[in-house]
C-alpha cells in the first residue's frame, strides 16, 4: 500500500486520508477491497433501504453508489467541513441524494427519520462512539449498517507493512478500537445483530434497532 497523507476540518480534525483504496492498483490491497465491497453490497441488499442516512460519508463513494441504486427514494451523507471533500461530492451527484456538513454527534434529524443508517469506516474517528451509535439508532427506524477495522488485526497488518511504527500500527485518526467480538457487543446496546460479516480486516455489522 502506499503512503497515505492526513486531511483534516476547518478545525483541524482529522476527516480521512487521501489513499484511494477504490482505485489502488495493488493486487493484495485490490483483493482485500473487493471483499469488503463485496460483503458490503450483500448487506446493503439484505437492508433493502426505503430511506438512507451515511453518516460520515467521506468522498461519497458509497453514498453515490446507493443513491443511484436507490432510485427516488431519499439519501443523505453527512460529514465535516472539509473542501477536499466538498469537491469531491459536486462530482458525484444524484436527484434523490443531499449532502450536509453535520457532525456525527449532534443530527438534526427526527426520530425514525431514516430506514437504515450506515456509518462506513467512520466509527473509530469519533470522539463518542456510544453516543454516535445512539443517535444512529435513534434516527433509523430499522436497521444500521456499520464497518470499523478489526482489531488488533488491523495494527498488526500496518505493522507488517511498515507503517505507523512509531504508533504501533495505529492509523492516524483512529481513535476507537475494537475485536469483532467487542464491536457486536457495542452495537448491540442499540439493537440486534442481523449479519455479521468479516472480509479481512475489518468488522461489518447489519443491525436491528430496538423496536423496529
Amino acid at each position: 500500500m502506499s503512503n497515505v497523507e492526513v486531511t483534516k476540518d476547518a478545525e483541524g480534525t482529522i476527516t480521512g486520508n487521501t489513499y484511494d483504496k477504490y482505485n489502488t492498483t495493488n493486487p493484495v490491497a485490490k483483493r482485500l477491497q473487493a471483499g469488503f465491497e463485496r460483503d458490503l453490497a450483500e448487506l446493503f441488499k439484505l437492508a433493502a433501504p426505503e430511506s438512507l442516512l451515511d453518516v460520515g460519508c467521506g468522498e461519497g463513494v458509497h453514498t453515490h453508489k446507493w443513491a443511484q441504486a436507490l432510485g427516488d427514494k431519499r439519501v443523505v451523507g453527512i460529514d465535516l467541513d472539509d473542501p477536499h471533500l466538498h469537491e469531491l461530492w459536486k462530482t458525484r451527484q444524484a436527484p434523490n441524494l443531499e449532502y450536509k456538513v453535520l457532525k456525527a454527534e449532534n443530527m438534526p434529524f427526527a426520530d425514525n427519520e431514516f430506514h437504515v443508517a450506515s456509518a462506513i469506516e467512520v466509527l473509530e474517528h469519533v470522539p463518542d462512539p456510544a453516543h454516535t451509535i445512539a443517535e444512529m439508532a435513534r434516527v433509523s427506524s430499522k436497521y444500521l449498517l456499520v464497518s470499523v477495522p478489526r482489531e488488533p488485526i488491523w495494527r498488526a497488518v500496518n505493522m507488517a507493512r511498515g507503517a505507523y511504527i512509531k504508533d504501533l500500527g495505529n492509523t492516524p485518526g483512529h481513535l476507537n478500537h475494537w475485536s469483532k467480538r467487542a464491536f457486536i457487543a457495542e452495537l448491540s446496546k442499540v439493537g440486534t445483530v442481523v449479519e455479521a460479516r468479516s472480509p479481512f480486516p475489518w468488522s461489518m455489522l447489519l443491525v436491528r434497532v430496538h423496536g423496529a
